[in-house]
């Protein structure tokens, strides 16, 4: 059996997003490697608790070793802030820690931060060298920021400009990228972006999810729209209210009462959205809930109808989410969500004018709304589409495929 040594700077099985992410990778990798997983000192506590309420014999085939720089090199980090700087410094020692251990592995894997600007140093263990998924949120269009504080805008633009600076001028990157004998991708776009001509690379997204069952169950008393995630202009929560609110006024009185739009999370921008909402008159239909445990959003996601997410960002794990329990998803033909999902199981609007994008996301609800069979069909696609491309166990295999021929 092989060994993979992986870098996982984030785990943390109790959370969601990156966290979650790099204990499910380490979790795949197990099925069917050994792995040995280097991470911080400060997800130990939540590694051990869920390993002992969590008993499972592929436990077995997983170490988890623990690095951080001193602290002196890390005084300066308060959770979110400094973290990109921690992260490229924490890459930088990671190599000669890993010597230090004298430990035996076959191949080496950077797993997270899933970003495609920042380097990783595996490669001088001089072995087979992974590094993936990578990959970045996209521009955000203008004219979706035009609703937003000009320091949104500011920001965006900067932050776009520091990767574009790597990608064309980072030694450390550019050795990544020659060192790496398999590139995992999260999207179509990476392979332009890195300009990876002639290497061996493969598009498999960062997200994915468990299966928490699925059963058709729909209530023809009641149409309901759910969205999560945090409460910024990156997911495109304006663009949801608005397109609920353009669909709610084609439905006559009576039908009014039946529609719902549930927007969960919280953030900055709450505010604006609860404005936006009184500003239209829908205060009725919809509903904020700023906090929830993920079982119990996963049940709301279960007695929902479909998916509504116009996000901007290059991955998102709750699309995997919803398409596991059958909803279908109306969101932005772009590089993230656009690319986790086809027409048969929901609507990939493209990227237009403010008003244009807002009438064809209202368009997508109606057509689900007033035609209960496309629904149906839809949410078995759906949950199909879950099967076959978002289960965790799908990354697995994909993983085993591409360390089989590395080694091969």
């Amino acid at each position: 059996m092989r060994t993979i040594l992986a870098s996982a700077y984030a785990v943390n099985p109790y959370k969601g997003s990156e966290d979650g992410m790099g204990w499910n990778f380490v979790y795949q990798i197990a099925r069917f490697s050994k792995v040995i997983a280097v991470t911080r000192e400060n997800n130990r506590p939540a590694i051990e608790k869920y390993m002992a309420e969590h008993p499972d014999e592929l436990y077995s085939n997983m170490r988890f070793i623990y690095f951080d720089l001193p602290y002196w090199m890390r005084f300066w980090k308060k959770g979110s802030r400094g973290a990109m700087l921690y992260y490229t410094l924490w890459q930088k020692g990671l190599p000669g820690f890993v010597k230090a251990q004298n430990l035996q592995f076959d191949i080496v894997h950077n797993l997270n931060f899933h970003n495609d600007w920042t380097p990783s140093y595996l490669w001088k263990l001089d072995k087979p060298f992974v590094w993936g998924p990578v990959g970045h949120h996209p521009l955000i269009p203008k004219q979706y920021l035009a609703s937003y504080k000009k320091s949104y805008w500011v920001k965006d633009r900067l932050t776009w400009l520091v990767k574009k600076l790597f990608w064309k001028f980072s030694p450390a990157l550019n050795t990544t990228i020659h060192k790496a004998d398999h590139i995992l991708c999260m999207n179509k776009s990476v392979p332009e972006h890195l300009n990876l001509k002639g290497k061996k690379y493969s598009v498999i997204p960062s997200v994915a999810t468990q299966d928490v069952g699925f059963s058709i169950d729909f209530a023809p008393d009641k149409f309901t729209l759910i969205t999560a995630g945090r409460l910024v202009p990156l997911k495109g929560f304006d663009l949801s209210i608005l397109a609920f609110s353009k669909f709610i006024a084609s439905v006559d009185e009576e039908n009014k009462e039946k529609c719902k739009l549930i927007i969960v999370g919280s953030g900055p921008e709450l505010p604006f959205y609860e404005n936006l909402v009184i500003e239209n008159k829908i205060e009725k239909q919809v509903q904020f809930i700023e906090w929830i445990e993920r079982d119990n959003l996963l049940e709301l996601f279960k007695s929902s109808s479909a998916f509504l997410f116009p996000s901007h960002e290059g991955a998102g794990m709750v699309v995997a989410e919803a398409l596991s329990v059958g909803l279908p998803v109306i969101c932005l033909d772009n590089c993230g969500p656009g690319e986790f999902i086809d027409h048969e199981c929901g609507f990939a609007i493209k990227e237009d004018g403010y008003a244009q994008t807002v009438t064809h996301l209202a368009k997508a609800i109606a057509g689900l709304f007033n035609n209960k069979q496309n629904l149906l069909r839809m949410s078995i696609c759906a949950r199909q589409h879950f099967e076959t491309h978002f289960d965790w166990n799908v990354r697995g295999q994909q993983l085993y495929n591409v360390y089989k021929n590395l080694v091969a």
